[in-house]
């Protein structure tokens, strides 16, 4: 179970309460776990039943008493002590047994692993001027938005003249347009959602330049990696086969995951999270989570969260970070604990753990590069 994961469990936990009528309150937004300090119990502590108890009108040990009764038997969760005037404490069930949950969740939800409906109730209307950087981010936006429950419309500065040649351009590049010229802007006697602009730092060229030089996946890339205040350098450096290019480097990921995963089928075995503690391999005995997964487990574990936070700050530059980040603890796993076997070795229950962690990081690749509108080839 990760951070995001507890928060969400302790603010589902303050739904039921309330729609059980144990308590008497608003429920908030979101609700903040953090790491317990030194000497704390636990692996983390909430004080959410503190935030409830003056508008509840109970003390908060008694809310934290209400909460911890609805949170203690949640999967991955192994105890919940109440420290203090009403702090919930909790204590997660063993990394390999949440590491699972984790592999577990993206076999289940393939590319749409990470997306969610925190912004079910969310009506977004953006609008861009006509220019590419600007269409490809509103594009990304929306993506991004909508994989997490929103409702969306873009709208364009009037096209103009040459409103049709740009929209063919633009097209090729997957981005679409709802409608030209400048919506209404709401006002307190109208129900339509503001008007929130797309502007992020001109391309310097027009789409239809960067795809004859680029092409539609790496043009995407390189106007969506760097943060929208920023220039996007759009040099032939997109279009290099090396590692050096971070672009190459998230593909080449993705298609040797799907590599590692035609090699297994070949040698007979497939992948299998729950096999083993593998791949966990420690370090040393005194530190047995220390190993060269860890890294690349963690990233998984945290890619809801950082699809989210993406989401809300309309920032697609995040997640090619994040696929960068995944790409490279991909690579170092991989090398250090190889899926396949070698030589006369036979394929153990660590290769198909190891096998399934693979997979799950080629899972999480594709379906990033797909809300950023790039294709993830199986070869390259």
């Amino acid at each position: 179970m990760t951070p995001a994961d507890l928060s969400r469990t302790v603010l589902h936990a303050v739904h039921r309460a309330v729609a059980e009528n144990a308590l008497r309150a608003s429920v908030p937004a979101r609700v903040r776990v953090e790491r317990t300090r030194p000497g704390g119990s636990g692996d983390y502590a909430c004080a959410v039943a503190l935030q409830l108890a003056g508008d509840a009108g109970l003390p908060a040990l008694q809310v934290a008493r209400i909460l911890r009764e609805r949170v203690a038997a949640e999967p991955g969760i192994g105890r919940v002590e109440i420290t203090g005037p009403g702090f919930l404490s909790f204590t997660l069930d063993a990394p390999g047994d949440s590491d699972r949950a984790v592999l577990d969740a993206v076999r289940e939800q393939g590319s749409a692993y990470g997306h969610g409906g925190a912004l079910r109730d969310e009506v977004l209307r953006f609008h861009h001027p006509r220019e590419v950087r600007a269409a490809v981010t509103a594009d990304a936006v929306r993506r991004l938005v909508v994989s997490q429950g929103a409702r969306v419309r873009i709208s364009c500065e009037e096209a103009g003249e040459v409103g049709e040649a740009v929209e063919a351009e633009w097209a090729l590049l997957g981005v679409t347009v709802d409608a030209y010229g400048t919506p209404p802007v709401t006002s307190p006697a109208d129900p339509i959602a503001p008007l929130i602009p797309v502007r992020p730092v001109p391309a310097g060229a027009t789409a239809a330049e960067l795809l004859k030089r680029l092409g539609p996946d790496a043009t995407r890339w390189g106007l969506l990696r760097p943060a929208s205040h920023d220039r996007a350098p759009l040099g032939d450096e997109l279009l290099v086969q090396g590692e050096a290019n971070p672009l190459f480097l998230v593909r080449y990921a993705y298609a040797r995951t799907r590599a590692l995963t035609r090699g297994a089928a070949a040698l007979g075995f497939t992948a299998e999270c729950g096999a083993a503690p593998a791949p966990y391999e420690a370090a040393s005995e005194a530190a047995p989570y220390e190993s060269p997964a860890r890294p690349l487990v963690d990233l998984l574990a945290d890619h809801p969260r950082l699809l989210l936070a993406a989401a809300r700050h309309r920032a697609p530059d995040r997640v090619a970070r994040q696929l960068e980040a995944v790409a490279h603890a991909f690579f170092d796993f991989h090398d250090s604990c190889p899926p396949l076997p070698s030589g006369d070795e036979k394929p153990s229950a660590a290769h198909r753990s190891r096998l399934a962690l693979a997979e799950a990081a080629g899972t999480v690749l594709a379906g990033g590069l797909s809300l950023l509108g790039i294709s993830a080839p199986a070869h390259l």
